[in-house]
């Protein structure tokens, strides 16, 4: 039972995100705005890249607090692991991915088609390996590396939280509750630590990884139609040649099948004459700023 002193705070947990990239990072840019403007029902902890110079590492950086990111470039991991292949590499992706225990991975411009290995891992179908790959990068962030992630809790529980201004599991800022939260609740001067047990409960529920996690990908194209690379560029002869009159971008599941995922979000896209295949493009990428944030919002809302 709740002492006087005490108060159970019935709080959402928030949802993780970890974003893969190779480039510029306009759609990660879009998830970023999405987050922070609390459009998107998570936050985004890691990004990850498959380029040391791609731009949206310096997005990520540039956030307040800064976003942790890592570098595994795939030419680079194979040179610095004599022997290994392109399934090693994507197990080491796997498991820098699980490193900040996401609820959804987005890929947003990542330049690589993922392995089963992969997909199994974040499955659950197969173990990641516990420890890096010899010379695997580490997170390049200076923020959150030795301070953990704050993170707030499960509603199916009510939870105790101490007052605490430090950030670390199982305890909240007061400030960070917001006031109708603070009024409803007649919040007493002292709030006393959780039990034992309770901290241990939110300990552990955070130590999980829950399987399988959802991995979505954007793709400039209509369902069926320019599966793989250069998809804007192929829908564009097409047009040219008089195939089709209309091409699309879809946010869909990602499985085995390159592009072939159940779609979550598809935005029709009508071909212009006399339109340039630049124009065409700058056209699509503005729409899928849009769609990747539907999309990532749908999965997340789904989540348990």
């Amino acid at each position: 039972m709740t002492s006087s002193k005490e108060i159970v705070l019935p709080v959402k947990r928030e949802k993780r995100i970890t974003v893969l990239i190779s480039g510029s990072g306009t759609n990660l840019q879009a998830l970023l705005d999405a987050s922070n403007s609390s459009i998107l029902p998570g936050r985004i902890t890691h990004v990850i890249s498959s380029r040391s110079n791609a731009y949206g590492l310096i997005r990520a950086s540039s956030q307040n607090p800064p976003i942790p990111t890592t570098v595994i470039a795939l030419k680079t991991f194979l040179s610095r692991n004599p022997g290994s292949t392109r399934e090693d590499y994507d197990v080491e992706v796997a498991r820098l991915v699980l490193t900040n225990k996401p609820d959804l991975v987005v890929l947003a411009g990542w330049m690589h088609i993922l392995s089963d290995s992969f997909l199994d891992i974040l499955n659950g179908v197969r173990e990641a390996p516990s420890a890096p790959t010899s010379s695997s990068p580490k997170p390049e962030s200076s923020n959150t590396q030795t301070e953990p992630i704050p993170s707030v809790f499960d509603g199916e529980t009510d939870t105790t939280f101490s007052f605490n201004q430090e950030t670390e599991i199982g305890t909240l800022p007061l400030s960070s509750l917001g006031e109708d939260i603070i009024d409803s609740l007649s919040i007493r001067a002292t709030i006393a630590m959780a039990s034992k047990r309770e901290k241990e409960e939110i300990e552990n529920y955070h130590e999980e990884i829950h399987f399988p996690i959802p991995i979505i990908n954007l793709h400039p194209a209509l369902p069926g139609a320019f599966d793989g690379a250069n998809a804007i560029g192929r829908a564009y002869e097409a047009f040219q040649k008089g195939e089709i009159n209309k091409t699309g971008v879809m946010v869909h599941r990602v499985v085995r099948e390159v592009d072939r995922g159940e779609p979550l979000v598809v935005r029709e896209i009508e071909m212009r004459l006399g339109e340039s295949q630049e124009e065409l493009e700058k056209r699509i990428h503005e729409v899928e700023h849009e769609i990747i944030v539907e999309g990532a919002k749908k999965v997340l809302e789904g989540l348990t």
